[in-house]
């Protein structure tokens, strides 16, 4: 039950996230210097409760550098930019499908074997990405690029998970609060220097709004490390799949006159989130 709570919390606050960083951007900010600004005060919150847990062994942590550079460095860039261009709620049901890629990318590189309950899941999150695509109650900022942003990220995402699989950290002696710190730590650099590089500006008004989106992208990966620590990935990966859903939700909630969301997007969300949960199951 822990490990389920844990999970779900990771869920619930990354939609947060979601929507709290569409809110942020509404001010201007341009979006690399936002996801740094989102990257930042998560790194300083997961970097203090690995300090706090005395959990300071780095050099077995390594292979979370390498995961860190993908996701949340490289994803969570392309997670700003579509969430601006797409929207809050579009941006968190295309990397929904994030499950969709980590199993081709299992099958095709780990040689991991395709059962039904695989297949299933997939069909599901296909068919809620065509919801997506045949949604016509799109908000005045919507952009398609968005969703392409939207989906290389989703592909980064589901790199990432593949590639802790195959340095097989899963079974490492990593404590949860260092790896969440270690993965932070390496896209807070990986941002800034993208940042740096295209110029954009970084102002202190700019990262007041969205430090709200920091802690919440923060406690996600801390609660989501200790879930996978006390909870087998079959039963956690499920929970966090409902991310989608909460994303969702709470613009639904939050963003309704902004985001349009209609009973098609609300559809493909739900089928995105089934199919994930399905996968996870499988997996």
């Amino acid at each position: 039950m822990t490990a389920i709570l844990l999970a779900a919390l990771s869920a619930f606050f990354f939609g947060a996230m979601t929507v709290l960083v569409r809110i942020a951007l509404s001010g201007g900010v341009p979006p690399a210097a936002g996801a740094f600004f989102t990257i930042l005060p998560a790194a300083v919150l997961t970097g203090a409760v690995a300090v706090a847990r005395l959990d300071l062994d780095l050099a077995s942590a390594w292979p979370f550098v390498l995961a860190g550079l993908l996701a949340p460095g490289i994803a969570q860039l392309l997670f700003t930019f579509a969430v601006r261009d797409a929207g809050a709620s579009r941006s968190s049901v295309t990397v929904g499908t994030a499950p969709l890629f980590a199993v081709a990318i299992a099958l095709v590189f780990l040689d991991e074997p395709l059962v039904a309950g695989l297949a299933l899941g997939a069909a599901l999150i296909v068919a809620g990405g065509i919801l997506l695509a045949s949604d016509r109650a799109r908000p005045e900022h919507f952009k398609r690029i968005g969703l392409v942003y939207a989906l290389l990220c989703t592909l980064a995402f589901a790199t990432r998970d593949s590639l802790i699989r195959w340095l097989g950290t899963e079974a490492s002696d990593v404590e949860p609060s260092l790896a969440a710190a270690v993965t932070m730590a390496t896209a807070t650099v990986v941002t800034l220097l993208f940042t740096v590089v295209r110029g954009s500006g970084l102002t202190w008004s700019g990262a007041r709004a969205f430090v709200p989106a920091g802690v919440c992208y923060g406690l996600s990966y801390v609660f989501l490390f200790e879930a996978f620590y006390r909870g087998r990935v079959s039963v956690v990966s499920p929970v966090v799949a409902t991310e989608s859903l909460w994303g969702v939700t709470l613009s639904w909630l939050v963003l309704r006159r902004s985001e349009h969301v209609g009973p098609r997007l609300l559809g493909g969300a739900a089928l995105v989130v089934a199919g994930g949960i399905l996968i996870g199951i499988y997996r």
